[in-house]
């Protein structure tokens, strides 16, 4: 009676630790997942790098890498951005806007008088106002986000270091046999593999590739859609589709028929090679992952999940078909370690 008093009071214990830890790691639930993804990506290149150095070094070098990696196409686009929205700022001429006119022709027609520039002014004072008090919002979560892209950092550093200390420390505490849970990580790891390759890196490719089109063509604000068609290719059924089609129709609008065509030749053949070779290839090798299970974990990961959802939720739909075979394949195997 003793000894399962002491058993329950543990596993209170524990589910009360787990829940306070939930509860802690909610908020920043997005980056803790985007550490994870990323010290996972990058593992087999810290098994490479302690052949040469220490686990430490090889470590930061890789979180060195991975800044270097991600800051720079994000400035990049951000400036991108920026820069667009200046250029319409600049272009916009405030003269050719005739209030008088404008305040005249309201007059006529309801027989009542404006005065538009007096309520643009107590508008603007109003919008002031707001703007001041949401400026200490927009303090704040920027900070949040700092702190979270810190945290980030800092748990893709001690992933990559103490990783071989992590997957024993699994082995131990997980209770299932040894070969039973090489099996399970082995088939976890064909599907992170399966979307990381199969999508999210086919993705990338194919909507650089659609974006060096809209380059040569002289597409307007190529960086962002770029960006755009690299989130879309990773929806099955939609990919880069409905922006290079609208790109195409954009410049035949324009009076640029040829470009027109042109983009669409390349789009269908270059941009489609690439989905057509590098995603079957990527199944082949990796999980088979049905379109309607990406699709379905895409969508439901981004509302359970937000943006990571996107990597993740795929992923835990796999990782379930995963699991689900090896306990059909172990299920006598793990009856007779029971009984024994």
């Amino acid at each position: 009676m003793v000894v399962n008093l002491s058993k329950g009071f543990l596993l209170a214990l524990v589910v009360a630790l787990l829940v306070l830890s939930v509860i802690l790691i909610q908020p920043f639930l997005q980056y803790v997942l985007g550490a994870v993804l990323l010290a996972y990506a990058l593992y087999p290149l810290q098994v490479r790098l302690e052949e040469y150095t220490s686990p430490i070094v090889a470590a930061l070098s890789l979180v060195i890498l991975a800044v270097a990696g991600f800051v720079a196409p994000f400035i990049v686009v951000l400036a991108t951005v920026v820069d667009s929205a200046d250029r319409i700022l600049q272009d916009f001429d405030t003269d050719s806007v005739q209030i008088e006119v404008i305040e005249s022709q309201i007059e006529y027609l309801t027989g009542q008088e404006v005065d538009i520039a007096g309520e643009l002014v107590s508008s603007g004072r109003e919008i002031g106002t707001v703007v001041f008090g949401r400026s200490i919002e927009a303090f704040s979560t920027i900070t949040f986000h700092l702190i979270g892209i810190a945290l980030a950092l800092f748990l893709v550093y001690y992933l990559l270091k103490d990783a071989d200390d992590l997957l024993d420390w699994l082995y131990r505490t997980v209770p299932l046999p040894a070969d039973v849970q090489r099996d399970l990580y082995a088939e976890i790891d064909d599907v992170m593999w399966g979307v990381l390759f199969g999508h999210v890196f086919v993705a990338i490719v194919q909507g650089i590739v659609a974006g060096a089109g809209f380059v040569a063509t002289g597409v307007p604000n190529a960086v962002f859609w770029t960006t755009i068609m690299i989130v879309l290719a990773m929806v099955p059924l939609v990919g880069a589709i409905p922006v290079w089609g609208g790109a195409v129709v954009y410049l035949y609008l324009t009076g640029e028929p040829v470009l027109a065509v042109g983009l669409f030749v390349y789009s269908v053949i270059v941009v489609g090679l690439t989905d057509d070779y590098l995603r079957p290839f990527a199944v082949d090798r990796y999980a088979e992952l049905n379109p309607a299970v990406i699709l379905l974990g895409i969508l439901g990961g981004a509302y359970a999940f937000g943006i990571m959802g996107l990597f993740f939720g795929p992923v835990v739909l796999g990782a379930l078909k995963a699991t689900l075979r090896v306990t059909l394949d172990n299920w006598v195997q793990l009856d007779e370690v029971d009984t024994g």
